[in-house]
């Protein structure tokens, strides 16, 4: 089994080719550049460090979302462009679930978090029980008083907090926060397309053998049915939405 890797939901630009149970390349950059800059000789380098023929890859691995609109947009293209004209399926993966793979084996509770603004973040909460990632809260937006509130009813002793919305909203965390808690080092911090390989890989073995697809609520999708999932309109929508429903009011 070959999967290639792409994540462009962050800041961070990652991909990585993982063949059976080995990651052969990795290549990992968070800078200022544009995403569409960097992520396609990104590629070509590591394919070409790794000896990969692209054509004998079995799936391309994309984080599905959420994330920065633009990095979706290019992170998925880029994946459904292969995926097309390779005739390789999709194996769209939540950014979330990929985040908390970084921490795979803790005991802990996981708790990534990207900044979604306005004191907002997208996450979920999770948890590896024999080894296995298990979703315990759903991927959302949601305000950082809310978060806590919802980790202060969850079970279990302590919450490992990562993403980059750490550093945004640490220190509430720590002022909203009673139940013991603590943050990733930088090494498991950000996206890595390694962990995205390796679990869109389970995801490929597990759903093949069983004939489940996106369709029946799987992860594997053909090129052509790839869309990213935002969780909420971007800046943009929200502002055209805003104004048509102030158009659409009836004058006093």
């Amino acid at each position: 089994m070959k999967i290639l890797a792409i994540d462009s939901s962050s800041l961070t630009a990652t991909v990585a080719i993982l063949e059976d149970d080995r990651l052969t390349a990795e290549y990992t950059v968070t800078n200022k550049k544009t995403h569409s800059q960097t992520l396609v000789p990104m590629l070509e380098e590591i394919r070409k460090m790794a000896g990969l023929e692209l054509d004998k890859t079995d799936a391309i691995a994309v984080t599905s979302g959420p994330g920065s609109f633009t990095g979706l947009r290019i992170g998925s293209a880029t994946a459904k462009g292969i995926g097309l004209a390779l005739d390789k399926p999709i194996i769209a993966v939540p950014t979330l679930e990929v985040l908390a793979m970084n921490a795979w084996g803790t005991d802990m509770i996981v708790c990534p978090i990207m900044d979604a603004r306005r004191e907002q973040v997208y996450t979920g909460i999770y948890r590896f029980k024999d080894g296995r990632l298990e979703t315990l809260t759903k991927g959302c937006a949601i305000a950082v008083t809310g978060l806590c509130a919802m980790l202060e009813e969850t079970d279990g002793d302590k919450v490992l907090f990562l993403g980059d919305g750490v550093p945004v909203y640490r220190e509430l965390i720590d002022k909203l926060l009673k139940k013991d808690h603590c943050y990733a080092p930088a090494h498991m911090s950000r996206q890595r397309a390694g962990s995205l390989a390796v679990l869109a890989g389970m995801y490929y073995e597990e759903e093949s053998a069983a004939g489940i697809s996106a369709k029946d609520g799987g992860h594997i999708e053909s090129a052509a049915d790839h869309r990213p999932e935002y969780l909420r309109k971007s800046q943009a929508e929200r502002e055209r939405s805003r104004r048509e429903s102030l158009q659409n009011e009836e004058p006093e």
